[in-house]
């Protein structure tokens, strides 16, 4: 072990820290989160020392964490010391969340990358790094990785709140009092009507200090009105570090849920399992999570109660005074012009009366009414008036007449978007890119800003929400970084929008199909073909669902949404008659990715633009068969390949006649993508290509010289990516080039100095890349890297480039190392 450590292990100085910390009588608050996230550290680390031994900590990404440590061990020694002046504390709280929040990134991130090298028995940290990174590539094809879901990380994790909630302090410290604290209790619902704000009580709860301590395992499931046992007990074991497993029955999963549960139990204490949205009629479905284990508690949210499963905490909507200060927190900063101190508080309690304290519909009718006249305010007040006075009377059609005046505010263009969103899945994460495709074809519109400024417009409104992952920077017209969500109320908002026209009338239209069992609109006359005139068609199915399609006309669908489940899902053959489709979406949502056949019908559509594939097994060569002379976007998203032989050209097929229009390719963790295939470097259309989060990808083909209009080059993530084919210097209209998080990146292209239309680089955690010599030339290249990378960047270039006119920028701290040049 390194001097750093005075011979220690980091576990052992982890806990010694962990002791001072809950120690500390100032900060205490930001100490305990501190706490916390070292805690959940030293498992990781102990698995490191045993499988590592000795570890070289003046490298890499080991380096990081040693520099987070002596950090963390400076700010505590200073606090125990009192050396703290009243002045200092800003600065010291400064210090202290940047801590924790670096060793929380770690733990999500680079942790678990040393876990899944060694797993492939790759000693990366120990000894020269860069010596090691070398056989990377050599190592990884000899190994057969099957390929990971995607945000692992993710799964099961509790939900962040973007402000603290007003008026749940009390229900937070008696939910606490009754369930978290009370030995005895096993099993709890949480229960009110929609809107009321249970999913953020259990959230709050779940980010209290108290019980993050209380717990070392919190593990939060979406489950909504398809509840799904296996899915849930999949995701629990890929949380416990395991590969999915497939079960037969739902008496397998029951098996595997224990022996998960008491691992968990085993390696670090207490468990909570919150199960969200469960819906009437989950009876059955709730009792297998009923297993007699020691510190396993339930948590439940519903609309419903489950006496048979567990006592009822029933939350109320909000008291009068907590429903004003959220409404005012929403709608009048400043109070509207022109309205008098008794007329704006009279005004405030009609609505508030109309509300009636359900923080869903406050929200959305104060953004409504934030900076708008007094005439606005009475004007909602007197749309109202011709329905029923309280929510209480009739819940949801009453919450809906609430949010109707916020829906007919606004502009023509953001209703249609709007209600497009009914056509997603109940509590789905949407990538945004998703939605901006769709738009994009359905409505002509020719820049993917346009539709990413109606997203914001809508989340301004508080009509969804968009949360930014925050992994990799946000370029202008590239949005897979971005998630979109939206309350069930409004997406049920959405729906009834779309539902006032006349059933075969309505452009949007979502066909649920349960086993075999489809909706009664679709039996009404069965020898005849169902005719379907929606624009945008949204087709769910189960894992049961035998694929025996009835026969459906949809002359008119320009963008068809397949969600799926089952492992093996046949095309239905109508898609092969919708000859106005421009954009098909098919999501799988099992753990597994599921074989696609009568993938050929896809060939007859002659409009089709965009094809987004996630979680499928394709065969490559299969969508160059399709010869889509249409064709602009294709993505694939934690896509399994098989056994594609890349190298063998097709001759039989012209890539530039086959896909003469591709000019966006996005792949994303695509587990077994080990080398780009061939025709992707002939299709001299393409602008963009996307190849990210893709473990095996070595090496880049030399051909991908040919691509002599592509604009922007993106590889983030490809830890195992080695070297850049010297090739790329004919990329002369390329203009920006992502390389983040390429672990394994030692070079660039010698001559990467001729690309004179690059001006933007991204080199985030690639501190062992060397810039050539001749980037010199290149005189507007601004290079986008962290902290570290800055450094090493300028260590090597400084003795030998004085002229050097790069700016380095880190992205957190804005750190400008322009004058190190």
């Amino acid at each position: 072990m390194s001097d750093w450590l005075g011979g220690a292990l980091v576990s052992e100085v982890l806990k010694g820290l962990i002791q001072e910390a809950k120690t500390m009588i100032d900060f205490k608050l930001l100490s305990e989160d501190l706490a916390s996230t070292m805690e959940r550290m030293i498992p990781l680390t102990e698995q490191i020392e045993t499988i590592q031994g000795k570890a070289d900590f003046d490298h890499g990404d080991l380096k990081v964490l040693k520099q987070t440590i002596q950090r963390a061990r400076k700010v505590l020694d200073k606090c125990q010391r009192g050396g703290v002046w009243f002045y200092e504390k800003p600065l010291v709280s400064r210090k202290i969340k940047g801590i924790n929040k670096d060793m929380v990134k770690f733990c999500q991130m680079d942790l678990q990358l040393h876990q899944y090298r060694n797993q492939l028995g790759l000693s990366v940290v120990v000894g020269n790094i860069d010596d090691k990174v070398e056989g990377l590539s050599k190592r990884m094809d000899s190994l057969s990785v099957a390929p990971v879901p995607a945000f692992t990380d993710h799964l099961c994790s509790v939900p962040k709140l973007d402000k603290p909630p007003v008026g749940l302090d009390w229900p937070l410290m008696d939910l606490k009092k009754r369930f978290i604290d009370n030995t005895t209790a096993a099993s709890l619902v949480v229960s009110a009507p929609p809107g009321c704000g249970k999913t953020t009580l259990v959230t709050h709860l779940c980010n209290n200090v108290d019980v993050k301590r209380h717990f070392k395992h919190i593990l939060f499931n979406v489950v909504s009105s398809t509840p799904n046992f296996r899915t849930i007990v999949q995701n629990l074991i890929q949380y416990n570090g395991h590969a999915p497993q497939t079960f037969e029955n739902d008496t397998q999963a029951t098996v595997a849920l224990r022996k998960v549960l008491e691992k968990l139990t085993e390696d670090g204490g207490p468990i909570l399992l919150v199960l969200d949205d469960v819906w009437q009629g989950a009876d059955s479905f709730l009792e297998k999570f009923r297993i007699s284990v020691r510190n396993y508690k339930v948590l439940v949210t519903s609309r419903s109660e489950f006496r048979s499963f567990g006592p009822t905490y029933s939350l109320k909507p909000l008291e009068y005074e907590n429903a004003r200060a959220l409404l005012v927190q929403w709608a009048s900063r400043p109070i509207p012009n022109n309205a008098s101190p008794d007329e704006y508080e009279n005004l405030l309690k009609k609505i508030l009366k109309r509300c009636n304290g359900f923080p869903i519909v406050i929200e959305v009718v104060g953004v409504s009414l934030k900076g708008k006249s007094i005439n606005t305010w009475k004007g909602q007040v007197e749309s109202w008036s011709g329905g029923k006075k309280t929510i209480l009377d009739s819940p949801r059609p009453s919450v809906l007449q609430c949010l109707q005046p916020s829906f007919n505010a606004l502009d023509p263009d953001l209703k249609e978007c709007f209600m497009d969103m009914g056509s997603s899945l109940e509590d789905q994460k949407i990538r945004a890119s998703v939605i901006i495709d769709i738009w994009m074809e359905l409505y002509g519109i020719s820049s993917s800003v346009v539709c990413m400024k109606y997203l914001e417009d809508l989340a301004s409104q508080n009509l969804l929400k968009l949360v930014p992952l925050g992994r990799n920077e946000q370029e202008e017209g590239f949005y897979n970084e971005y998630l979109v969500t939206q309350h069930d109320i409004l997406r049920e908002l959405a729906i009834h929008q779309s539902g006032l026209e006349a059933f075969f009338e309505r452009k949007r239209l979502n066909l649920e199909i349960r086993e075999d069992q489809f909706p009664d609109w679709c039996c009404l006359n069965q020898m005849e073909p169902i005719i379907i005139n929606a624009s945008l068609l949204s087709i769910t199915t189960d894992d049961l669902f035998s694929a025996n399609w009835i026969e459906m006309e949809c002359p008119n669908v320009e963008t068809l949404i397949l969600n799926i489940s089952s492992q093996n899902f046949a095309l239905p053959s109508f898609i092969a008659g919708m000859k106005k489709l421009k954009v098909l979406i098919i999501t799988n949502h099992g753990s597994y990715p599921a074989r696609l056949t009568k993938f050929s019908c896809l060939s007859l559509l002659p409009n089709l633009k965009r094809i987004r594939l996630e979680k499928v097994s394709v065969t490559l060569l299969d969508i160059l068969h399709l010869q889509l002379v249409r064709l602009k976007k294709l993505s694939l998203v934690m896509c399994s390949f098989g056994e594609d032989f890349y190298d063998i050209e097709d001759e039989t097929v012209d890539v530039s006649r086959a896909l003469p229009s591709l000019q966006e390719i996005d792949i994303d963790y695509c587990y077994d993508l080990d080398e780009v295939p061939y025709w992707v470097c002939e299709v001299v259309s393409l602008k963009s290509l996307s190849i990210t989060n893709c473990n095996k990808l070595s090496l880049l083909p030399e051909a991908i010289g040919n691509l002599s209009r592509l604009q922007v080059l993106r590889l983030s993530s490809c830890i195992n990516l080695s070297e850049l084919p010297e090739t790329m210097e004919r990329l002369g209209q390329l203009q920006f080039l992502d390389i983040s998080h390429c672990l394994g990146l030692r070079k660039l292209p010698l001559e990467i100095g001729k690309l004179q239309k690059l001006k933007k680089m991204s080199m985030r955690k690639c501190w062992r890349c060397q810039l050539p010599d001749s980037v010199k030339n290149l005189e507007d290249l601004v290079v986008k890297c962290d902290e570290e990378t800055g450094l090493v960047l300028w260590e090597r270039l400084k003795p030998k480039m004085r002229s050097l006119r790069v700016h380095v920028e880190e992205m957190e701290h804005n750190l400008n190392l322009l004058h190190m040049f």
